[in-house]
């Protein structure tokens, strides 16, 4: 099947899923937490109550409503009692407050307002024919705005009508004029779905290419692309395969060469896993540190692995920096943990 599709489909127990295939090929997926999970999501902006500061910690622990906590690292201009706007920036880790910042991204499709981080900016991925249009249009939309008040054109702006990105400014301009610092703590914009933002994120397959129902993802075999996710070993072209074991301090991944035993076997293997890296850890929702044991290579081939590795994160999407190849060889990494892991979605396999 070539081409892009992007299916939304229903969860039986509430909430949505949806899923992008490119060319037959899962490339993402996203998943609605259960109905009563009351985890902070990423995304979603509170009003939040400050603590005390956090002594060697260089933050403070925040009131986010609903018996919820974020840490926010820093402390500078706040005051313990006196209310904060704050974004969750990422899913919490096991017994731990969920990350938020004060940079606030009300975000659209073809927009982004960043209240306090003032500037007219267009996306660099936007072609050069498209942005003295997309200037023009950002000033209209703009106008009347404070001065705090910046505004981010994104890729997507290039190829959608004036009218539409007028609009959209305009609603996230309506949207974020409700915003008050004023009261108790409480979300005062919840996060997108699972629909919600694959449909403001994901690339426009065009038309006739998103298709929505209970039926999707079964006449697509979405769910048994899921269920290879929840096994640990992957298989890569070539023969080799990538076995990934997520712990709770530390995820895991093991690359073996296969049956090939020719002496180009391991860095055919090592390719191969760092193209499709990526792809599987933000299919798995995997983040945090990240601890890659390649097949044994000559140090001379590293930079070749390391290459492939940045190109696969450039097209990803979730923060990630390689932070390098240990005493004993393998290569770590750390991640945003922009995912909530796939095994905690579902329990029991949808």
């Amino acid at each position: 099947m070539r081409g892009s599709l992007i299916l939304i489909a229903p969860r039986p127990q509430g909430g949505t899923a949806a899923a992008r295939l490119v060319d037959g090929r899962l490339e993402d997926l996203l998943i609605d937490p259960a109905p009563g999970d009351r985890a902070p999501r990423p995304g979603a902006i509170h009003r939040a109550i400050p603590g005390r500061p956090m002594k060697g910690l260089g933050g403070v622990i925040v009131d986010l409503g609903d018996g919820r906590t974020g840490f926010l690292r820093e402390t500078r201009g706040l005051a313990p009692g006196r209310p904060v706007l704050v974004q969750v920036t990422g899913w919490a880790e096991p017994h731990k407050a969920a990350p938020v910042s004060r940079r606030l991204l009300v975000k659209g499709r073809t927009a982004i307002l960043t209240p306090g981080a003032p500037g007219r900016n267009i996306a660099r991925a936007a072609p050069a024919e498209s942005r003295p249009r997309l200037a023009a249009l950002g000033s209209e939309a703009m106008a009347g705005a404070d001065d705090s008040l910046g505004l981010i054109l994104r890729s997507a702006a290039a190829d959608a009508p004036d009218d539409e990105i007028l609009a959209e400014i305009a609603r996230l301009r309506e949207t974020l004029a409700d915003f008050t610092v004023t009261g108790p703590a409480a979300c005062i914009l919840p996060a997108p779905t699972a629909a919600e933002e694959a449909l403001r994120d994901w690339p426009d397959p065009g038309p006739g290419s998103i298709l929505e129902g209970t039926e999707t993802f079964d006449s697509h075999g979405i769910w048994e692309m899921v269920a290879e996710l929840r096994e640990p070993e992957v298989a890569l072209p070539g023969g080799g395969r990538m076995v990934i074991e997520p712990t709770r301090a530390v995820t895991a991944i093991d690359v073996n060469t296969g049956r090939d035993l020719t002496p180009a076997a391991a860095l055919k293997a090592n390719l191969a896993a760092a193209r499709d890296l990526p792809r599987q850890l933000r299919l798995r929702g995997l983040g945090g540190v990240i601890l890659v044991d390649f097949a044994p290579l000559a140090k001379s081939e590293r930079s070749r692995v390391t290459d492939a590795l940045k190109a696969a994160l450039a097209r990803d999407g979730i923060e990630t920096t390689i932070a390098g190849w240990t005493p004993l060889g393998n290569l770590e990494l750390a991640r945003k943990r922009a995912r909530r892991p796939l095994a905690e979605l579902l329990p029991t396999g949808r």
